[in-house]
């Protein structure tokens, strides 16, 4: 049974939110951005994703096959903020590594 994907409007747009997508976007820090100049490269990904899954989004959708990926999960942590008991948002990020002189362009 084939999946539909949603289709939502926001501000005139159509956008489609795609339930095969098992990385969800780089994520941009300084240690992201470190490891960059070492051709590792950091993803959010959905909690269900594997190491395979991981591998073939990459593959489609930088045109790159990694050579290594690493995966870590990150739990919830309890937060406190004018006042107030909170928790960060749990996820899980993948460690992509290239094989030298291959990059990816993050916009």
């Amino acid at each position: 049974m084939a999946k539909k994907a949603i289709t939502t409007k926001k501000e005139g747009k159509e956008v489609k939110d795609n339930k095969d997508n098992f990385v969800l976007g780089p994520i941009m820090s300084e240690k992201a951005s470190l490891l960059s100049n070492q051709n590792a490269y950091t993803f959010e990904i959905r909690d269900d994703s594997t190491k395979l899954t991981v591998r073939a989004e990459i593959l489609t959708r930088y045109k790159v096959k990694p050579t290594k990926i690493n995966i870590v999960s990150l739990q919830r942590t309890k937060v406190f903020v004018r006042g107030k008991i909170g928790h960060t948002k749990g996820m899980k990020k993948a460690i992509v590594f290239l094989k030298k002189g291959d990059t990816i362009k993050l916009a």
